[in-house]
């Protein structure tokens, strides 16, 4: 009795939580988020705690991330204390509102956090295009400069002699037929 008592507590109620809070599915946010509503903790810290050991593909991953994942993990645990906090049909109705704004308090943080998470990976993410962008361009005019050099240099030395000869040759025979016409 004590046990159903105590989840009618914290409802879980539609007007509760709004679906776009929990963000995109198979997200980290929707998965924590939903492991929380769920009362699934140990399964959300075990996520967390994966998430911040896995490999990324960004060399500041771990810097960026780490304080905001152990802030989250610490709120998953207080939102646990309060929701299965011993003892709560013995206190007083202020206290039990107390609890409850509590819990909720720690419940739009751990929103918050969670969307400070998704937004450092996607400033991450964003840093990583920004810089293949601006080697792609390096790249690109390097190359550029490189052909146009090869291409001077074979005009001027190469082509550039060659044309000088041939118009020269040209132009000796040119002169030479108007000589004979003219004397």
């Amino acid at each position: 009795m004590a046990a159903a008592e105590q989840k009618s507590f914290y409802p879980r109620r539609d007007n509760d939580l709004d679906v776009s809070d929990l963000g995109r599915p198979d997200t980290l946010r929707y998965n924590i988020l939903s492991f929380v509503i769920n009362e699934e903790y140990e399964r959300a810290i075990k996520t967390l705690r994966e998430f911040l050991e896995s490999d990324s593909n960004y060399p500041n991953f771990k810097n960026k991330v780490e304080r905001y994942t152990l802030h989250t993990i610490d709120l998953i645990y207080a939102i646990r204390t309060k929701r299965n906090f011993p003892g709560i049909n013995a206190l007083t109705r202020t206290k039990q509102q107390e609890l409850k704004d509590k819990f909720k308090e720690h419940f739009k943080e751990l929103k918050l956090i969670l969307k400070k998470i998704e937004s450092c990976l996607e400033e991450l993410r964003l840093n990583d295009v920004k810089s293949t962008r601006i080697l792609v361009n390096a790249f690109w005019l390097s190359a550029l400069t490189l052909f146009i050099s090869g291409v001077a240099i074979e005009i001027f030395n190469g082509l550039g002699r060659a044309t000088v000869v041939v118009a020269d040759e040209a132009l000796e025979k040119t002169l030479n037929w108007i000589f004979k016409i003219l004397f």
